[in-house]
């Protein structure tokens, strides 16, 4: 049996064996509890601290800035909840995106009922955030902004830079928040030069372990921590840490920029094929998200094929073989519409039919030949099972990324 090509790396990634070797000691011989003070303890301590220096010094940050977190959901959930209420004086009004990840969505809501007033702004055709309607949401009330570095579905890359200038150039005591959890590891995330005071990042996105994450929070950011009962990270997040973890996400991180060059130029070639190739094998392909490379994950291909249902092509790529996605995996099962695809203006009939194929470091030539091979027979078989025909249905001549 050919090997499973696995195309869904923007849901996850499978550990790097360097992580792993890594993290190995302290979850064998470097066990203790890094807020203990004897010997065992002490190893432990050592190894959460070199892993914050690492990645701070990735970030552009200092030590102290970075909290470990369980992951991307917590540090997003931290970021809003923290923020507001700790500045809830200065002003109730947050805004963020139509298309961000529900741990940012579901948290502005929830703070919605708790008395703050959230904008949410618009996106075009390509997913970006319209810089105009951020400028003039801005208000004397505004104490948070939260804009993600890089959407999870359709790739598209913001100027994060540019809306943080703006922002503070209106409202400078106001916070700047963004999601990089699709951006690490494929995109320059200095905080510095994108002048953020907080972000948000996950280790399993880029070959680390599942379950922890950071969310970097620059000094003097108002906050109020979201978990209590101990002193840990600074007393702004409680709990004995998870030391072999944190080790995990600073090696992940290391090793993704490290090798940043190699890696992007590997994914981007195997990316462009199927952006490429996809519309001229199956008629009525809509290439999703924005048509410039530099504005696109370079790992990212999302498409919409009229006249089937996404949720049926996966899981005939799954019986030939490949793993893919209609859209965020955490929306996995949803019969909805993708929110990032209707932000977008995206008929409903057609996001339906969304997939979302997100390549990584080890996937080969060879196993794009293979998608490209098994999914225009797919969409044709589901297509042939519908009760209209593609005549009928009135199929669209194939696209490309340019014309679209």
């Amino acid at each position: 049996m050919d090997r499973r090509v696995y195309l869904d790396h923007a849901a996850t990634t499978p550990l790097d064996p360097r992580v792993l070797e890594a993290m190995l000691p302290y979850l064998h011989t470097h066990w203790g509890n890094p807020s203990s003070i004897y010997q065992e303890a002490r190893e432990a301590r050592r190894g959460l601290d070199e892993a914050r220096r690492t990645v701070a010094e990735i970030l552009g940050a200092r030590p102290n800035e970075v909290i470990f977190t369980s992951g991307g959901t917590e540090s997003d959930n931290s970021a809003l909840r923290g923020v507001a209420h700790a500045a809830r004086r200065r002003g109730r009004h947050i805004i963020t995106s139509a298309i961000e990840h529900h741990a940012i969505l579901h948290t502005a809501e929830e703070l919605e009922g708790d008395g703050f007033r959230v904008t949410y702004l618009p996106v075009d055709g390509r997913g970006l955030v319209d810089t105009g309607a951020l400028e003039r949401a801005l208000d004397d009330d505004t104490v948070l902004v939260s804009v993600m570095c890089a959407n999870n579905e359709v790739g598209t890359v913001q100027p994060i830079a540019e809306m943080a200038r703006l922002v503070k150039a209106r409202r400078p005591h106001a916070v700047f928040h963004t999601d990089a959890v699709q951006g690490v590891g494929a995109l320059d995330i200095n905080v510095e030069r994108l002048g953020v005071d907080a972000l948000s990042i996950a280790a399993h996105k880029l070959h680390g372990p599942k379950g922890v994450g950071a969310l970097y929070l620059r000094t003097r950011t108002p906050f109020q921590p979201q978990q209590l009962g101990g002193g840990q990270e600074k007393e702004r997040r409680a709990g004995t840490e998870n030391v072999a973890g944190a080790v995990g996400l600073a090696t992940a991180m290391r090793l993704a920029y490290e090798e940043l060059e190699g890696r992007v130029a590997h994914i981007r070639a195997l990316r462009d094929r199927l952006l490429t190739e996809l519309p001229r094998l199956v008629a009525g392909t809509h290439v999703t998200g924005p048509p410039e490379a530099e504005a696109r994950l370079p790992n990212n291909c999302s498409c919409c094929f009229e006249g089937v249902e996404g949720e049926d092509v996966l899981l005939q790529l799954d019986l030939a073989g490949i793993a893919a996605s209609s859209g965020s995996a955490c929306t996995s099962g949803s019969l909805e519409p993708s929110h990032v695809l209707k932000a977008m203006g995206i008929p409903n009939d057609l996001a339906r039919g969304s997939l979302r194929l997100t390549v990584g470091k080890d996937n080969t030539r060879e196993d794009i030949d293979r998608v490209l091979s098994e999914l225009p027979g797919i969409v044709q078989r589901l297509r042939s099972l519908s009760p209209l025909t593609d005549q009928q249905a009135g199929l669209a001549p194939p696209t490309t990324p340019a014309s679209r």
